[in-house]
């Protein structure tokens, strides 16, 4: 998967690069001639955009995309240079949001893990070391999404674009200026280490306290954890709303929600739990957990379920407010998506709703491997989706795909994930033995 990932990933970056100003015209026109007027111009969302801010911040509401004929950099027409910058966008792209996809499934489970270690619950110690295993990638997926940013640079975050706090210049941008103190490359980074640094603190130390359990003749350790998962959840409730924002947010500086930190937890929740329940049939199927039972599978697809439900909500608190209010630099952010994300954007919600709501509102389905395995390939390919509208809008705009980047990008970061989560499994024994709770757990029965 690595391998044929990395020759995806290459493949999208020469080819990207193969357009140049020299050819970026044929390009444009061949796009008119292939799609008609669909996308005879290159942003709907930018438009949108523009005239959300443009007489608010004293500029020309076509400032992109009414310029065609004036000339750019190099010879090109604005209307050629924007689309040329979004072609040589979308390897970056395609490559962010496959790491931060794969990141963030590893942050949900270590959430669900300091809940069930915080809420001393007597149902889960059996599934603790498939959790300790899937958190092992928080630290190196984490360092991964902020290596991806760093290279990235401007091709992601538009307001690390050179000039663009700076009066004056053509790529001044008076908003973006305004929050220069939360959005400039240094606080990212160093936020982005500290938010990383104190995820990969709690998971070293949790499963140090876990492991150590299992030879203890008392309960210290285990009350070690129940102390440091209850801090760390305080800890991750702030870090991950402002993760959120930096992360993914930020990628429309123009833009902001304040649902937006819960929205993007209930995705990594639910994504996470679903690859809990996933690699626990597949271990089981293997005779490696045979003291997991149904009753295990059947409240896990439960969570699957009940976190579904609760992204919906989310997605349609944040949707319903800003589109019955109307504000124009608030509703540009799903015009944008409507009309050129239009499959994903829907499908996404079929994917993330409808079909865990159908298949596993039956109590008895939950108790079924194959229905749960198939019910969170659906879900997980949902929550990609997910991420791809948080990001593609505003980075490759109008010219997205789902093709040779985007796949060798995932599965770069699947195999990635692959290997070191079950080269963590592999350390330790897959039953946490002195866990207080693991009798209860063991014959847990619902």
């Amino acid at each position: 998967m690595v391998v044929l990932g990395l020759l995806g990933v290459v493949y999208g970056f020469m080819d990207a690069n193969s357009v140049t100003e020299d050819n970026i015209s044929e390009v444009i026109a061949a796009e008119h001639h292939g799609h008609g007027d669909e996308h005879a111009t290159e942003g709907h969302g930018d438009e949108h955009a523009e005239e959300a801010h443009g007489e608010e911040y004293g500029e020309s509401a076509s400032h992109v995309d009414d310029s065609h004929g004036d000339e750019a950099h190099g010879g090109m027409t604005k209307h050629e240079e924007h689309a040329l910058h979004q072609i040589h966008n979308r390897p970056y792209s395609a490559l962010y949001v496959a790491a931060f996809f794969f990141f963030m499934i590893a942050l949900g489970v270590l959430a669900f893990y300091a809940i069930q270690y915080a809420a001393q619950a007597g149902w889960s110690p059996v599934l603790f070391r498939v959790m300790e295993g899937i958190t092992s990638y928080v630290l190196p997926g984490g360092l991964l999404v902020l290596a991806i940013a760093f290279v990235a640079d401007s091709h992601l975050f538009v307001w690390l674009k050179e000039g663009v706090t700076e009066v004056g210049h053509e790529n001044y941008d008076k908003l973006v200026a305004g929050k220069s103190g939360w959005l400039n490359k240094t606080g990212f980074f160093i936020r982005g280490l500290i938010f990383l640094g104190g995820w990969s603190l709690y998971r070293y130390f949790s499963r140090k306290f876990s492991l150590a359990q299992d030879t203890a003749d008392d309960n210290r350790n285990f009350k070690k954890n129940f102390r440091i998962s209850a801090a760390f959840l305080v800890f991750y409730i702030y870090t991950e709303s402002m993760m959120s924002w930096d992360w993914i947010m930020s990628v429309d500086p123009h833009w902001f929600s304040t649902l937006f930190g819960w929205y993007v937890f209930a995705s990594m929740f639910v994504s996470g739990i679903t690859v809990i329940a996933m690699i626990t049939i597949y271990l089981k199927s293997k005779n490696l957990l045979e003291f997991v039972n149904d009753s295990h599978i059947h409240d896990l697809a439960k969570f699957m379920f009940a976190i579904s439900i609760f992204w919906t909500y989310l997605w349609f608190s944040q949707f319903m407010l800003i589109w019955y209010a109307d504000i124009p630099e608030e509703v540009t952010y799903f015009v944008t998506r409507i009309e050129d994300y239009k499959l994903p954007f829907f499908g996404m919600l079929a994917m993330n709703f409808i079909f865990p709501l159908l298949l596993l509102m039956n109590s008895d389905y939950k108790r079924i491997n194959w229905f749960v395995i198939m019910t969170g390939i659906v879900i997980l390919c949902g929550h990609y989706i997910d991420v791809f509208n948080m990001i593609m809008p505003a980075t490759v705009g109008p010219r997205w795909s789902i093709g040779i980047p985007e796949i060798g990008s995932i599965l770069l970061f699947g195999g990635l994930f692959l290997f070191i989560v079950f080269t963590a499994l592999g350390k330790a024994p897959l039953l946490a033995k002195r866990n207080p709770f693991m009798k209860e757990s063991e014959h847990f029965h619902y």
